[in-house]
């Protein structure tokens, strides 16, 4: 475990709403290419806290990763969905780039 990811888990403990946090520790999990709790952390996000965009973008990239391209191209359509909704446009944009490039896997 790293020290950064370590500090992590802790400030979650402090806080387990704290999607920042959260969104952290994934990332941490994945640049220590354990893919499994990455993926796991950014379910739980996901799902926990539907209106957190960079959550699509990332798990949307990791299913990519790991060859799951039906799950990435659902998670980037419903971040573009939540993104529209929000109004933003520019990480709606950004989503429906990645979703076009996992269309153009398939």
């Amino acid at each position: 475990m790293s020290v950064r990811l370590g500090k992590l888990l802790e400030f979650y403990e402090q806080d387990k709403n704290d999607t920042f946090v959260r969104y952290g520790i994934a990332l941490e999990y994945r640049a220590l290419k354990d893919y499994d709790e990455a993926l796991k952390w950014l379910q739980k996000l996901r799902r926990d806290f539907t209106d957190y965009l960079p959550t699509y973008y990332q798990l949307g990239e990791l299913y990519q990763l790991l060859g799951d391209l039906d799950n990435a191209r659902s998670t980037f359509e419903e971040g573009v969905r939540i993104a529209r909704t929000a109004r933003d446009l520019h990480t709606a944009s950004e989503l429906q780039a990645a979703l076009d490039e996992v269309e153009n896997e398939i």
